[in-house]
């Protein structure tokens, strides 16, 4: 095989593949913002206020309004100044209710951890920990830029300590040590927070390969599909990838992100319960 030879494979078809990894979140930050903005003027009209003064300001309002933002655009776009110009307060008067950017970030993820609830120990190991890994998709899914501050280090607040202990009073009566609980709810972490960076970057994939296939014609885009088919099936060096495509398997579906969130989930389930027995 001569050097390069793969990439003539794939390369011609790169740039229609979505742009870089830079482009694709760009881009959602951009649309995000864009939402962001319209909802936010929605409210405020159907508040019937232009204008806000700091007589109707909540610490509930501030941290809200900073996850918004984050949510749109990222942490780095949160800061005093702009959440005070998002209230249409002065940004001095956020100073009574949180005293520094660190803090507001320790806020925001507090209230993220509240949407990841783990349930009371019910007994039943398995199914408290399912109900916990549904619960933290979905939050990270709402709020990706959370998966940066997660995973590591002490609790960061009530609600971090609380899901933690919850997590660990489920096993509860199964006889194990404590290195091996800890071992267990760090593994069942670290798939949760890995299957969510996936799909969040699937996300931002499709998205931009929408857009880099805008004002193409189904005809344009079966074309397209078929070339790199055509291509990867006469390379004569990728039949696994040949048997995907035979078998209409597309392992990136959106419709499948539920079903393979819950085959992984089931996997490390069902081997930490064999390191239970052995």
């Amino acid at each position: 095989m001569r050097e390069g030879e793969d990439d003539d494979v794939f390369l011609p078809l790169r740039p229609l593949l979505g742009g870089t990894p830079r482009d694709r979140r760009e881009y959602e930050r951009e649309q995000r913002r864009e939402q962001w903005k319209a909802e936010f003027a929605g409210r405020h009209r159907e508040r019937g206020r232009p204008a806000r003064g700091t007589s109707g300001l909540s610490l509930a309002d501030i941290v809200g309004t900073a996850i918004t933002v984050a949510d749109a655009e990222g942490t780095e776009a949160v800061s005093m100044r702009r959440i005070a110009r998002e209230l249409r307060v002065g940004a001095m008067s956020l100073y009574w209710y949180v005293s520094s950017k660190d803090e507001m970030y320790q806020l925001m993820l507090e209230k993220v951890q509240a949407e990841s609830q783990a349930p009371e120990p019910t007994g039943d190991w398995r199914a408290d920990v399912r109900t916990y890994a549904r619960n933290a998709r979905a939050a990270l899914l709402r709020h990706p830029w959370a998966i940066d501050f997660l995973g590591h280090g002490p609790p960061s607040g009530p609600n971090d300590a609380r899901n933690a202990e919850r997590m660990i009073a489920a096993f509860d009566g199964l006889g194990l040590d404590l290195t091996t609980i800890t071992y267990a709810t760090v593994t069942i972490g670290t798939y949760v927070l890995g299957a969510v960076l996936r799909e969040v970057q699937e996300i931002r994939w499709h998205s931009a390969t929408g857009r880099a296939r805008q004002g193409w014609s189904q005809a344009d885009i079966a074309a397209f599909l078929d070339e790199l088919d055509r291509r990867i099936r006469q390379s004569g060096r990728y039949p696994h990838i040949v048997r995907l495509f035979d078998e209409g398997i597309d392992p990136d579906s959106p419709q499948t992100r539920q079903e393979r969130f819950e085959f992984g989930l089931d996997c490390v389930l069902d081997g930490i319960a064999a390191r239970f027995r052995a």
